[in-house]
């Protein structure tokens, strides 16, 4: 962008075209195509990894898990990852229309605090955002946090209240998500435990959208390679 085109303290920038997903519309037609494609979707607790191949719902005992566990990895029987840790994001999800989505490399209220805009399709809000507190467990909203987050928004596009403050911000809820990291970056590979061949599947941080579609070929090639290998030789 032009130097004329700068906001005040800004020293360069640059503006491009993306995607933002509405995640609460995007998760439900995932669904909805492994229904299509005769996904069986069942509920249950595991205390180890190799328990998922007990559910299986032809009633035999499956030879392959995928494991998708996330941050519960660190503390999955037969995984118990020690190097998976949350990094906590709080957001405030409002209603009015910034016009433009928009982020900053960093703010003033220090480096584990962040700066971005984004408006989801179809009614979905606009997502004021907001922090990146690694190893912080905490699941509910700090007010204090959310306060600064709503007046660092305003401050970088005042066209969200028509520059009347955060007081002009029609607020719909705050959110508060745990993402999993992991120190060696995502884990996607095979490990035989026990009985069952298992493919881990985690630790994507803050990025497993942007992700998932390469990760998820990924896990379908080790499931052949893990199919290939079955029964194991003795």
């Amino acid at each position: 962008m032009e130097k004329s085109e700068l906001r005040t303290g800004m020293d360069s920038a640059t503006e491009f075209s993306s995607v933002c997903i509405n995640t609460a519309i995007y998760l439900p037609w995932l669904l909805g195509q492994c229904l299509k494609n005769g996904v069986v979707v069942k509920r249950g607790v595991c205390k180890h990894v190799n328990e998922a191949a007990d559910m299986h719902h032809s009633g035999q005992r499956a030879s392959i898990v995928v494991n998708c566990t996330g941050l519960s990895s660190r503390f999955l029987g037969g995984v118990q990852d020690q190097s998976v840790y949350p990094a906590r994001g709080q957001i405030v999800v409002v209603r009015n229309d910034p016009q433009v989505m928009t982020g900053t490399s960093g703010t003033d209220d220090g480096g584990d605090e962040v700066c971005y805009i984004m408006q989801r399709a179809a009614g979905g809000g606009t997502i004021l955002g907001g922090s990146f507190q690694q190893h912080n467990w905490e699941s509910q909203p700090d007010p204090n946090l959310a306060i600064r987050i709503m007046k660092r928004c305003v401050d970088l596009c005042p066209e969200l209240t028509g520059g009347k403050g955060i007081e002009a911000l029609s607020v719909i809820r705050h959110g508060v998500g745990l993402r999993p990291l992991r120190d060696a970056g995502p884990r996607v590979e095979r490990e035989r435990i026990g009985d069952v061949e298992v493919v881990h599947q985690y630790g994507h941080g803050g990025f497993g959208y942007q992700t998932s579609y390469g990760s998820a070929l990924e896990a379908v090639r080790l499931v052949g390679q893990a199919a290939l290998a079955w029964p194991p030789k003795l």
